[in-house]
């Protein structure tokens, strides 16, 4: 059992949790991620750590309420405990000998983005930072990113902050005046790193997009997280979660994660309608 010693509404969907797990904090890196189950019955999910606290020994956690699991993982409390916390898992995000980096964050994707600038700023890399956002009522560790990056370009669909658009827009307008980047990383909707690598792919500067498809035991045994890449097949929990954008098979991956939207949508709606029974 690990225990849950801070929780934080970050909007209405998302939740930031601290978890005691000193023996995960010891060996996490940028990039890494957790496998937990919320109770006895409950299904495995993938989270990504987005901060390893090693004086406290807390993992921090950044969840979005989309589906059963996070839905009963949010009705935990500061105080509460968590069945089962399993990591460090996947590999870490390989961020040696870059002098200057561009990374494009969607959404809860921050969440990601967050450590991996955090990492390379530690490492006086000059961090410049794309977030984007639907809204400004969803945005999420803004003033943790000012801190960790050189430079900040912020956007929302409907322009309630920053530049109203797309990270895309933001992306094309900063490479039409200086390709001078060593590498991108993109973090975010399938969609999103999608297009991002479409444009890198221009300029020939490498690109790496942090996938999260389906995923079970975190082993590389069941393979369901497997993702094409170029001409192999691999598998997101153990060959990644880092891959190289200009070689994912976006197409693919999109049908793979949608297989079971439909039933996670009725396990919602059925666990959300169960309340207070719960």
């Amino acid at each position: 059992m690990y225990k849950i010693t801070l929780k934080k509404t970050l909007t209405e969907q998302v939740t930031l949790m601290k978890v005691y797990a000193p023996d995960v904090v010891k060996h996490a890196k940028a990039g890494e991620f957790v496998i937990l189950r919320v109770d006895e019955q409950g299904e495995r999910i993938p989270l990504t750590i987005a901060e390893a606290n090693s004086n406290d020994g807390c993992i921090t956690i950044i969840f979005q309420i989309v589906g059963k699991t996070t839905y009963l993982l949010n009705q935990k409390q500061t105080g509460d405990y968590i069945q089962d916390f399993v990591g460090p898992l996947g590999t870490p995000t390989s961020i040696d000998h870059l002098n200057r980096v561009l990374v494009i964050s969607g959404g809860v994707g921050s969440a990601i983005a967050y450590p991996l600038c955090k990492a390379l700023f530690e490492q006086h890399t000059n961090v410049e930072l794309i977030a984007g956002f639907k809204t400004k009522s969803q945005m999420i560790l803004l003033e943790e990113f000012k801190k960790v990056t050189n430079q900040q370009n912020f956007t929302t669909d409907d322009g309630s902050f920053g530049y109203k658009g797309f990270v895309t827009d933001i992306l094309i307008k900063i490479l039409e005046k200086d390709q001078k980047y060593d590498h991108v990383f993109a973090i975010g909707p399938i969609v999103m790193m999608k297009a991002v690598s479409e444009i890198t792919k221009t300029y020939n500067i490498p690109t790496t997009v942090s996938l999260n498809p389906i995923m079970v035991d975190g082993t590389g045994m069941c393979g369901g997280c497997r993702v094409k890449v170029g001409e192999h097949m691999k598998f997101a929990c153990v060959d990644g979660p880092d891959f190289d954008g200009h070689l994912v098979d976006y197409d693919n991956l999109i049908k793979r994660n949608q297989m079971y939207i439909e039933k996670e949508r009725k396990d919602f709606e059925d666990i959300k309608s169960r309340g207070d029974d719960l």
